[in-house]
């Protein structure tokens, strides 16, 4: 395994990274977002009125998006795994 295996493979590590995080992260974003602007136009600034909302999105992102997350997540593990056995055999 050389440096540019090394590098592709950090590469990949990234983009897991950024599928399996990204999701879940924009949709909290997104209703923290938007629950900020609900809490300015009422004027009740309660901190209980923005988490739960955004906890429950959150939770919603991780089921609807879950089997997706498990498949690249699985990908990724096979991929190290046959490069780890590709080396170990070389």
């Amino acid at each position: 395994m050389n440096e540019g295996d090394v590098g592709a493979l950090l590469r990949e590590a990234m983009d897991v990274v950024l599928k399996l995080g990204g999701p879940p992260l924009a949709v909290g974003l997104l209703v923290g977002i938007v629950m900020s602007l609900i809490q300015t136009i009422t004027q009740v600034h309660e901190q209980t009125v923005a988490f739960v909302p955004k906890l429950a999105a959150m939770l919603l992102a991780l089921v609807v998006m879950g089997p997706f997350m498990v498949s690249t997540l699985t990908d990724f593990t096979h991929l190290v795994f046959d490069r780890l056995v590709a080396v170990g055999g070389s």
